[in-house]
C-alpha cells in the first residue's frame, strides 16, 4: 500500500514537537503555496473537493499538521483569493508584489516565519498525496545546507523542498531583479540535492512529488484518495 493512502484524520502529536535550536527558534515550519493561476485546471485548486468534507488545501494542511504545529503552517495566497476554512492557528499571507509566481509566495511565507522557525517545508496546495514521513526526512536532510530539494536525475522539485528561513534576503534579491525562477534560487544557494529514489523506503510511489494540474489529474487524485478514505 502506498504510504500516501491515509485513513481518517491526522493530528499533530505534541510529544513529537521538534526541538528548538540554540537561538530559540523552533526547527520546523511549513509554507503552502495557493496563489497559482490554475490555467490548466480552470478553477482554484485550493477549493477543489476531495470527498464530501475536505478540500484539496485542507487535506494538505491536515497532512502537514502531522509534522508541523498549526501555528507554524502558513498558506501563501494571491491578493483577493479566498481560501477554504483552515484550522485555528494556521495563517494566511498574501503574495507581494503580484505576478511573481511561486517565488512571491515563498517570500511571503518565509517573511511570516521569521523569528519563529529555522526552516520550512514548502509545497503547493495541489499535493494531496503528501506523506508526512517524507516531510520529516527532508527536514533531517537539510543539515547545514540552506535548501534541501529532491532531484529525480533530470530535474529538481523545488515545491517539495525545505528552505532555511534565512534565505529570505536571497529570495527578495531575486524578486527585485525580476528573476522569478525557483530553480535559479536553488543554484544561488547552498542546496542539497536529495536523490528522489532515496525516499522510496518511506514513499514508495514518490506520491509527495505528485501535483494536480489538470482536470484529468484531479480525477486521478480523487480516485486514489476516495478508495482509502471512504468515511471522510
Amino acid at each position: 500500500m502506498c504510504r500516501a493512502e491515509i485513513r481518517g484524520p491526522i493530528v499533530f502529536d505534541p510529544e513529537a514537537q521538534p526541538r528548538r535550536d540554540r537561538d530559540g527558534l523552533a526547527e520546523v515550519g511549513a509554507i503552502i503555496l495557493c496563489g497559482g493561476q490554475s490555467r490548466r485546471m480552470g478553477r482554484d485548486k485550493a477549493t477543489l473537493p476531495l470527498g464530501p468534507k475536505e478540500t484539496m488545501l485542507q487535506r494538505v494542511v491536515r497532512l502537514l499538521g502531522v509534522v508541523v504545529p498549526p501555528e507554524r503552517i502558513v498558506c501563501a495566497a494571491a491578493p483577493g483569493q479566498t481560501l477554504p476554512e483552515l484550522p485555528p492557528g494556521v495563517r494566511t499571507v498574501y503574495d507581494s508584489p503580484k505576478d511573481c509566481g511561486p517565488l512571491g509566495g515563498l517570500a511571503a511565507g518565509l517573511k511570516a516565519l521569521q523569528g519563529e522557525a529555522r526552516a520550512a517545508y514548502v509545497t503547493s496546495c495541489d499535493a494531496p498525496l503528501l506523506v508526512p514521513d517524507f516531510v520529516r526526512r527532508m527536514f533531517d536532510l537539510l543539515d547545514d545546507y540552506e535548501i534541501a530539494a529532491p532531484h529525480d536525475g533530470e530535474r529538481f522539485y523545488p515545491l517539495s523542498a525545505v528552505y532555511c528561513t534565512a534565505v529570505l534576503p536571497a529570495v527578495e534579491k531575486r524578486l527585485a531583479g525580476r528573476d522569478h525562477s525557483l530553480v535559479g534560487l536553488l543554484s544561488a544557494c547552498r542546496t542539497r540535492r536529495v536523490p528522489a529514489d532515496a525516499m522510496r523506503d518511506i514513499d514508495p510511489e514518490l506520491a509527495s512529488l505528485a501535483g494536480c494540474n489538470s482536470p484529468r489529474e484531479y480525477e486521478e487524485m480523487l480516485a486514489r484518495t476516495r478508495v482509502h478514505e471512504p468515511n471522510r
